[in-house]
């Protein structure tokens, strides 16, 4: 059981580190003129389709058919993709597109306060001090991280709050809904046909062949590739196949390791400024984050079908 649970620790990390340097890159993929629409939609189909065929190859490939044989697990597959894979990806890059990845970032890992009072309420988790704690730094950061420690105005812009706070809500949903689905199915299956659905759902507004390409340049071909491989492909899968030996609690709240990677790669590599109470807030919320990953919560969540 140890051994599943620290493969499980090592699956959430490695995912949202590769979702936080995948964040990054997109932000200079907007800056070189891609649209968020396009990109999600792109990245979203190819990913899917991987994943797909990477079941197909080395698992058991007739489970790809067999989750759209009953009625209950095809609708929950639907709105899996819709209500939870397409909106995580476009709220969060729409974030991103207004503010910038690390703002982006921070905003969506409030999805472990939203996960924990909403157990909570639900029944299925008590609420205890340390829940407390853990909501108290984490709104507490994100307060300073938006206001850089002034009232009268927000260090970023408001589009980028709304998008990143959607972008969390939808997280919290994608983690919880997808468990009974998991209880089932490979998450290869439940990840692979999430993405490929919310991708070609995309595809309506903005298909993935409708783009100018005559100002790419390599660097752009480059940050496409990390950005579909390891900031869709393999983050996604990673992060869903941890809750298979992980709590959502858990596995959301581990993933702090994102902001961790979205802010240093923001700083250093992009150079985007910091003020002083921002990176107080940060560090509060990265606090929420060790806070609770070191917590021997040994329960499991339930989830109501």
């Amino acid at each position: 059981m140890k051994n599943k649970r620290m493969i499980g620790f090592l699956l959430v990390v490695s995912g949202c580190f590769f979702w936080g340097i995948g964040g990054t890159m997109s932000q200079q993929l907007f800056s070189q003129g891609i649209e968020v629409s396009w990109l999600v939609s792109t990245r979203l189909v190819i990913a899917g389709i991987l994943l797909l065929i990477t079941q197909a190859i080395f698992k058991d490939r007739r489970q790809i058919l067999d989750i759209w044989r009953q009625k209950y697990t095809a609708f929950r597959l639907v709105t899996f993709a819709i209500v939870g894979m397409l909106a995580v990806q476009y709220t969060y890059m729409a974030s991103i597109k207004e503010g910038n990845a690390a703002v982006a970032t921070l905003l969506q890992y409030l999805a472990p306060v939203m996960i924990i009072v909403w157990v909570t309420l639900r029944g299925h988790s008590v609420f205890t001090r340390k829940d407390a704690v853990t909501i108290v730094l984490a709104l507490s950061g994100s307060f300073l991280l938006l206001t850089n420690g002034s009232l009268s105005a927000f260090a970023v812009p408001l589009p980028a709050i709304i998008w990143g706070l959607l972008s969390g809500l939808s997280l919290a949903f994608y983690t919880l809904y997808a468990i009974p689905l998991l209880q089932r199915f490979d998450s290869l299956v439940v990840v692979g046909w999430g993405m490929l659905l919310a991708g070609v759902t995309m595809s309506f507004v903005q298909p993935p062949w409708d783009v100018d390409i005559s100002n790419w340049t390599g660097s752009t071909v480059f940050y496409l590739i990390i950005v579909i491989i390891f900031g869709t492909m393999l983050a996604f899968w990673f992060y869903i196949e941890s809750l298979q030996t992980l709590t959502a609690k858990e596995t959301s709240l581990l993933g702090n390791i994102e902001p961790l990677t979205a802010v240093l790669a923001t700083v250093l590599w992009l150079k985007e400024p910091f003020g002083s109470f921002q990176w107080f807030g940060t560090s509060l919320i990265l606090a929420m984050m060790i806070y609770i990953a070191l917590r021997a919560d040994q329960t499991r969540d339930t989830i109501s079908e």
